[in-house]
């Protein structure tokens, strides 16, 4: 084989082995961390369609796919709830991936307009989900009722008293 033909040919097996850069460097499901403040909430993780993918307890990783289908990558809703705080929802979109860069670089039109936007590899997920569950509610439990009289006050508290009209 002459020089010049091998020089084409190893570009072209060089060329068709790098046509999925992103599906081999980069990924199309990621780990991400969900937690919250305080931990001990539970959440629950609906993708774009409203299916519930899965639920469970913070601290915890989860597996998700940053791809929802060809070209579009996928957007997760977290709910969390904790006895005794408010509900909170964070949203955990997709974004395009790094790696599907490198498509272009290495000649990988086939990775870069079909296997990649195909499984999800062009997108990538955030490493971590969480929510701040803020203050503690106040208690609503009648137990938590203590009646007092002006008697069992002390002298600066009754002094704070401001009489009702």
């Amino acid at each position: 084989m002459k020089a010049g033909h091998f020089g084409a040919v190893f570009a072209l097996v060089a060329s068709l082995g790098l046509g999925g850069c992103a599906s081999i460097l980069g990924e199309s499901k990621y780990p991400v961390n969900v937690s919250s403040a305080p931990a001990g909430a539970s959440f629950e993780i609906t993708d774009k369609s409203g299916q519930v993918i899965h639920s469970g307890n913070t601290p915890s990783t989860v597996t998700l796919k940053s791809g929802k289908g060809y070209f579009s990558g996928e957007t997760y809703t977290l709910r969390f709830k904790k006895q005794g705080y408010a509900d909170r929802t964070v949203t955990l979109d997709s974004s395009l991936s790094g790696w599907y860069w490198g498509n272009i670089l290495f000649g990988g039109l086939i990775g870069m307009l079909i296997v990649d936007p195909a499984t999800g590899a062009m997108f990538k997920l955030p490493e971590q989900a969480s929510a701040d569950m803020g203050m503690p509610l106040a208690a609503s439990n009648p137990s938590d009722l203590t009646v007092g009289t002006v008697d069992s006050l002390t002298e600066a508290q009754r002094a704070r008293l401001v009489p009702l009209n």
